[in-house]
Formats: C-alpha cells, sequence, structure tokens
C-alpha cells in the first residue's frame, strides 16, 4: 500500500465545490453518497442525471435547453449528448463575472508582462470578432494560429468560437513541415502569427518562416501578425497580412452564435510519431461541461483563483488552461522556458502572482529536484493549494520531492487523460488524501475500467486502461474521415463497444489510478509485460542520471530491455554505475524489470509536448524508418541510437 503524503482538513473538505455539488446532488435526487467511491459509482450508472447536474452545478449559459440528455446510450462510438441543447462556447467564458476582475495575467521569461482585466478581453474579443465577420468568417470555417502562449491566442480563440469558427493551434517551434502537416489537413481560411519569440535566451524569426508555410497553405486568405520581438514588423512579402492592433473595431459588440451542443469547437492533433497527425475534433459543449467539471469538482477552482499550467499552444493542456475563465478564474499565462534565467523560474512565478492552482509537468518536477530547487524555503508559496502534474506518471520520489521541498500542505493531483479526450479520465481530488505514486480517483461520468487482453475486468491488475460507456468529450471524430473508420479502429477497435486509451494502468482497491505507461511501448520480456515507468521511477532518482529510455528489442526469438540512460557531464558509465541502476530497478520493482543492455547516450528524444518518445527510439533500433521524425523537438538525438555495437 502506497504511503498516504496528505489529507485534506475537515473544513477543506467542508468547504470543496465537490462537497457542494454532492449535496446539491443529493437534495435534488434523494439519493445518499457515504464516499467518493459511491459517488462516482453513481455518476457512471445515472450519466443522464449526473451530466444534467453538472450542467446546472456549474450554470452552463444556454439560448435553449436539451430535448434529451443522452441517444443511443449503448454506441460508441454513436451516442449523442444534450440534443436539442444550443449554446455557445465563448460566451461561456466570457459573460461571467466583472468587468475589473482580472482575466490574463501575462509573463515571459524576458520579463515582459501584462494584466487584462474581463471588460478588456471582451473587447478585444469583439474587435478581433468584427474583424473575422467582415471577412467572410463564420460557422464550420477554420481559424489556425501558429502562436507562443500569449493573450491574443486567446483572444482568437475566443473571437472565432463566438462565431461558431473551429480554432487549432501549433506552438512556433513547430517546423514549416510539422504545420503544413497539420494545418494542410484542415484548410484554415485565418492564420494567425506572431514576428518572433524568444526562448532559453535565444530570439527565433517567425516572419520569413511565415512567407514559406503559406506557399504550403493555399486556404490561406487572411494572415494576421502579432508584433512580439519588439522589432519592426514588415508585412510586404506575406499576401493579405494585417497588424494585430489595425483591425475590426470596438463598437461592434459581440454576436454569440448559438450552435449545437457537438458543433467543432477545435482541431487538436496527435503527436505524429507514428504516422500523419490525426485531426481530432472536438465539440463545443462536451468541452466545455467536461472542464467546467474538472476545473471546479475535481481541482476546486474558484472565482477568482490565479490558475496557472505550463504548457504552449500546441499542447491541450493550453485549451484546458483557457477554459478556466469559464470558471471566474484569472488564468496565467507563461511563455519562455521554464528554466530561464534559472530553474526556479515557476516557482518564483507562484511566489509574485500568488498562484492558487500550479499545473507542470512531471519531467519538470523531476528536473528541478535533480537541481536542487527547494522553493518551500525560499519563496512564499501560501496562496498555492493544487499543484497538477501531467504528461508522463508522476514518480514517488517526485511525489515525495514536493511535499518535502515545495509544500507540505498542498493536494498534489497527478491527472491523466490526453489530447484524444481533450480532458482526463483519472486525476485529482480535493476531498480524497494524496498517495505516493497514484493518481487520487478517476472522473466522475469516466467509466474507466482495465481490462485483460480478453477484455475482461481486473482488480488489483495491470491492464490495459478502458472506458466503458460514453462521455461528453469523446472527439466528434476525425477530420476528413468521413466513414469513421480511422476514429473507429483508434480507440474501438480491440474491444468491442468499448473505449480502449492505450495506456498501461491499475486500479487500487481504494479507487485510485496507477499509470505504468503507454501499452504501445510496453515491454514484453518472456511474456511479462512491463511498463516503461516502473523502470524509470527508480533510474531517474539516481544521482548521475538526467533522464533515460526504455525499449524492447528483438533479440533471439525474445524481447530483451534496452535501457538508454543520459547522463549528467561528469558522470561516466561504468561498470559501477551501471550495477548501481540495475540494482535499484531490481529492488525498487522486480529481477525481470532489470534491463539486459544499459547504454549511455547525449540526449532522450522528446516530442514537442515533452514525453519521451520511445516508440521512435524503439524503431531506430530495430534499423525502420522513424516515419515522421518532424514531430520530434529533437530529431537529432535519434544518432545516438544505432548503430551500437552492443545491439547487433
Amino acid at each position: 500500500m502506497n504511503a498516504i503524503l496528505w489529507k485534506p482538513s475537515p473544513a477543506r473538505v467542508a468547504g470543496s465545490q465537490l462537497t457542494a455539488f454532492t449535496s446539491y446532488v443529493e437534495q435534488k435526487t434523494g439519493d445518499r453518497f457515504s464516499d467518493y467511491q459511491t459517488l462516482w459509482e453513481w455518476s457512471i450508472e445515472n450519466p443522464e442525471t449526473f451530466w444534467a447536474a453538472v450542467w446546472d452545478f456549474c450554470k452552463v449559459r444556454a439560448s435553449s435547453s436539451w430535448d434529451t440528455v443522452l441517444k443511443n446510450p449503448q454506441q460508441m462510438p454513436g451516442s449523442k449528448w444534450f440534443c436539442g441543447a444550443t449554446l455557445n462556447f465563448a460566451e461561456n467564458l466570457l459573460e461571467r463575472g466583472e468587468d475589473e476582475a482580472i482575466a490574463i495575467l501575462f509573463r515571459n521569461e524576458v520579463g515582459q508582462s501584462r494584466e487584462i482585466c474581463r471588460g478588456e478581453l471582451r473587447s478585444e474579443v469583439a474587435r478581433i470578432a468584427s474583424w473575422l465577420r467582415e471577412n467572410g468568417i463564420g460557422s464550420g470555417d477554420r481559424v489556425a494560429a501558429w502562436m507562443p502562449n500569449v493573450p491574443e491566442t486567446v483572444v482568437m480563440v475566443l473571437a472565432a468560437a463566438s462565431l461558431g469558427a473551429t480554432f487549432s493551434s501549433c506552438s512556433p517551434d513547430f517546423g514549416i513541415e510539422a504545420v503544413t502537416e497539420r494545418f494542410g489537413q484542415i484548410e484554415p481560411s485565418v492564420l494567425l502569427v506572431t514576428d518572433g519569440y524568444v526562448y532559453g535566451g535565444k530570439h527565433f524569426d517567425v516572419l520569413p518562416k511565415v512567407q514559406r508555410l503559406l506557399e504550403h497553405l493555399p486556404s490561406i486568405q487572411h494572415t494576421l501578425v502579432v508584433p512580439y520581438s519588439g522589432n519592426p514588423v514588415r508585412l510586404k512579402n506575406i499576401s493579405n497580412a494585417k497588424l494585430w492592433a489595425e483591425v475590426g473595431s470596438v463598437r461592434i459588440p459581440i454576436e454569440y452564435l448559438q450552435l449545437p451542443f457537438d458543433h467543432p469547437l477545435y482541431i487538436l492533433y496527435s503527436s505524429g510519431t507514428t504516422g500523419t497527425p490525426k485531426c481530432i475534433v472536438h465539440g463545443v459543449g462536451g468541452t466545455l461541461l467536461q472542464h467546467l467539471k474538472e476545473h471546479r469538482l475535481h481541482t476546486n477552482l474558484r472565482a477568482g483563483d490565479r490558475f496557472f499550467y505550463f504548457t504552449t499552444c500546441g499542447w491541450m493542456m493550453w485549451n484546458w488552461l483557457v477554459s478556466g475563465l469559464a470558471s471566474e478564474a484569472t488564468i496565467v499565462l507563461y511563455d519562455g522556458s521554464p528554466i530561464e534565467p534559472d530553474e526556479s523560474t515557476l516557482l518564483r512565478l507562484a511566489d509574485e502572482l500568488a498562484i492558487n492552482v500550479f499545473g507542470t509537468s512531471a519531467s519538470y518536477l523531476a528536473a528541478i529536484e535533480k537541481r536542487g530547487v527547494r522553493a518551500g524555503f525560499k519563496y512564499n508559496l501560501d496562496p498555492l493549494r493544487t499543484i497538477l502534474s501531467t504528461g508522463s506518471p508522476l514518480t514517488k520520489e517526485s511525489f515525495q520531492y514536493v511535499y518535502r521541498d515545495i509544500k507540505s500542505d498542498v493536494c498534489l493531483s497527478s491527472i491523466s487523460g490526453g489530447t484524444d479526450i481533450v480532458s482526463c479520465f483519472a486525476l485529482g481530488n480535493p476531498n480524497l488524501p494524496v498517495k505516493s505514486g497514484e493518481l487520487q480517483c478517476c472522473g466522475l461520468g469516466m467509466a474507466v475500467d482495465i481490462f485483460d487482453e480478453q477484455g475482461e475486468s481486473l482488480r488489483g491488475e495491470k491492464g490495459e486502461l478502458v472506458c466503458t460507456r460514453p462521455f461528453p468529450s469523446m472527439p466528434l471524430g476525425f477530420w476528413h474521415d468521413k466513414t469513421g473508420v480511422r476514429y473507429h479502429n483508434a480507440y474501438f477497435d480491440r474491444f468491442k463497444n468499448i473505449w480502449c486509451h492505450g495506456d498501461f494502468a491499475q486500479r487500487t482497491p481504494e479507487g485510485g489510478m496507477i499509470i505504468y505507461g503507454r501499452s504501445d511501448a510496453i515491454l514484453n520480456p518472456g511474456g511479462v509485460r512491463i511498463g516503461t515507468a516502473e523502470i524509470y521511477a527508480h533510474v531517474i532518482p539516481i544521482e548521475e542520471v538526467v533522464d533515460c529510455v526504455a525499449v524492447g528489442q528483438e533479440w533471439k526469438g525474445d524481447i530483451r530491455i534496452v535501457l538508454f540512460v543520459q547522463l549528467h557531464q561528469t558522470a561516466i558509465m561504468d561498470a559501477a554505475l551501471k550495477e548501481k541502476i540495475r540494482r535499484a530497478i531490481r529492488v525498487g520493482s522486480s529481477p525481470r524489470h532489470v534491463p539486459e543492455v544499459i547504454l549511455a547516450v547525449n540526449d532522450i528524444p522528446k516530442t514537442r509536448s515533452g514525453k519521451t518518445a520511445e516508440l521512435a527510439v524503439r524503431d531506430v533500433i530495430h534499423q525502420r524508418r522513424v516515419i515522421n521524425q518532424d514531430a520530434l523537438a529533437n530529431p537529432e538525438s535519434l544518432t545516438n541510437f544505432y548503430p551500437r555495437n552492443e545491439l547487433i
């Protein structure tokens, strides 16, 4: 049993929105819930009543109500939610709170800062929406942004949503090929770009790349440029380009087009590491309702809270962060490197801005622990109630680090879901204790289970993470997949009428979750399935190690585990260090987890959202072509992995 690291006080539980929601449902239905587990079980057995209660409790704004909450509940895919309801996503984010309340706080690594109140945000959205409208942009059109994490990107997504246009974004570190692979599929009419940006102390000029990108995107009719670098902006070589400040009218009020619940809001993209990125379409209502549930009930996000997530516009956590406006929170945007000028940058930001909810990645927490950051002894983090971590499984060592060196009285919630559902399957809970190495609970309304390879439910064992019933934030489908075949094959092909998410996981007896890694990266020596996170959890804490990646190599009719390790500059991969690594894995997991081969490399390949690219490494060592190297943030790192004499 994993150790309990934190428990909420009785006062904290009594004052949480989850407690208020539980009382609301009890009064509405006459049911009684003794604990979270009984509430969760009720929520998946009574989806129509549960999701309607979330709608009412969170005060969703809609011009017309629904006729049916859930149609075709036995079909996945094929179910329909809140049939007959009409609403607007932007209206639900903007038409809440006082004009003077702060909507956005912005900082970047070079010290630029901005503060935007809700009234100013509405005015800016109105101005940009008027420009879109005068250029014929409306329902069904696509608006794309190749942008850093700045307020203008938020303004554009809300302006597009107000008109019923569908929004899609990539961060500016994406190369031209990667952006073309994504935007080229969805054929946007409008492109929002910046002239340049700074990352890691380096300036990057974007406009020359914009000129080349437009040659590959003939659908673009209008380009809007946000000056950001501080240098003069020249648009003469970019056709139909305008500067941000020179378009639209603030005198034209926003007109929120009322749309069906399943109207396309976002197009997000799979990582593209196994082929052309999938264009995943998410709807207005499902995105809004799921985010309201997760923010208010699972994160206890309140009006006036300062809500931060370190993300780029190319990761779904950016979309998740923007939705915090619907809870009347102040969203905190940070653009730049999280370790520039030093490793304490983000935690110093938490102090300076009195952040209440701080979101980051497991890799970031592991990195700052390695660098000896002890924020709790240096900064005032009294306002900080919740720390969120996602992107990869959070190790037990990182859990302990947070409570030892950052803050002892904080709800540390590891959360897991993905771009596929623009939300979470398992996440935090303000009313439950935090246990080392575990996600606190499955999300309300999410019928999460663990299946074995034959599709039988498992208890206390590792298996495939699945969802056995529909939920509102399921994708509407994939772009240009009229028959739905690609969508079906991605999630429903393995188990009939069951969403198979692709995570290797385990439910705990108390209802928590442990994620062991991606199923397609599972190691299978001697027929025993091993999650890569089970190895990383014991290797990354080793003093000499910066990062690592484990893959299975086909070897003499079986699979052997090969571990690649990135070391600190002063460390040497000698026999003693190899034995230290093997011993840590053997003691922490089991002898079966111990890699047969351990090799040092200079760098570990990552996707652009910071996830370890295990499949790319596996392909390289088997001399298979890595299909889409442009999906990697550091594709040059693959040269570290083959040829290696130890692998031949």
